[in-house]
């Protein structure tokens, strides 16, 4: 099971507020590389992919030396707990160690209760066919995932999906691409793991982990590009608390002003004010 099949909403990419969008108008310099940063910390960047590809790789390098399922299943699981280990202790996100840490760990267990060291890759096939399938089908319900995936990491939450439409059109595209292409290596990996050995399977799985992966991140990153900028939605409902609480202010402000008015009228009209006001000039009969 790899990380690298689902994107997370995890980033650290300053992303600028994004004014609302004109439709059918792409994004300049500027919001083609703040797209390009959210997405390549959204989908875990360098040190992602090798969190991704080195428990396998380990797995499929010593079960080709000695065939030892239980041996190889331990190393892959013990790099995954060191690479998690590094991120809790450099206190960084562990959202992708410890993904490929529950990866890595199903796919030990499945194997030692079958006894076959294929078994090690299946539960991470399995996972890539109903994500395939997941993103067909919320594609087609009008939520793509893609967009519910990323919507909170470009702080448009799902904005996209009533206030802009070029967008969702664009996060549709993108669930498409990723559906496609993740279908796409399961037709491959399949049939190997019906016809081929355990080593075969592995290296191809492993050759396959990261050029579609990176297919995927570019498709999604030329239908961003071109679609109108997301509409900050953070941004807005932080500016309409301040403006909720310079009404509030102001509300209090009136209520104080007209309370001391009341106070004034008050002492004009008691009985002692009356009686110190002086006489007019009394009408003649």
């Amino acid at each position: 099971m790899t990380s690298h099949d689902r994107p997370t909403t995890d980033t650290s990419a300053d992303l600028s507020k994004a004014a609302a969008p004109t439709p059918g108008a792409g994004q300049d310099a500027d919001g083609r590389q703040v797209t390009e940063a959210a997405l390549f910390e959204a989908f875990g960047g360098v040190r992602g992919m090798v969190e991704t590809v080195l428990p396998g790789l380990l797995f499929v390098a010593i079960f080709t030396v000695n065939k030892d399922l239980h041996i190889s299943a331990i190393a892959a699981l013990a790099v995954s707990l060191v690479l998690a280990a590094v991120r809790l202790v450099r206190r960084d996100t562990v959202k992708h160690a410890f993904g490929g840490v529950f990866g890595v760990a199903f796919g030990v267990v499945f194997a030692m209760m079958t006894g076959n060291a294929k078994d090690f890759y299946l539960p991470g096939m399995l996972y890539t066919l109903g994500l395939s399938l997941a993103y067909f089908v919320t594609t087609l319900a009008g939520v793509p995932l893609i967009g519910l995936i990323l919507g909170p990491v470009f702080k448009e939450n799902l904005s996209w999906r009533t206030r802009n439409p070029g967008r969702k059109k664009a996060y549709a595209k993108a669930s498409w691409a990723w559906g496609l292409i993740l279908l796409a290596k399961c037709a491959i990996l399949f049939p190997l793991y019906w016809w081929a050995d355990t080593t075969h399977l592995g290296w191809v799985l492993i050759a396959l982990k990261i050029p579609p992966f990176l297919l995927a991140v570019y498709l999604t990153w030329v239908f961003l590009t071109k679609a109108p900028p997301p509409i900050d939605v953070f941004a807005e409902m932080e500016a309409q608390e301040k403006a909720e609480e310079e009404a509030k202010k102001q509300r209090e402000q009136e209520r104080e002003i007209l309370g001391r008015v009341a106070d004034d009228l008050s002492r004009d009209i008691t009985p002692d004010a009356i009686a110190e006001r002086p006489e007019g000039p009394r009408h003649r009969r």
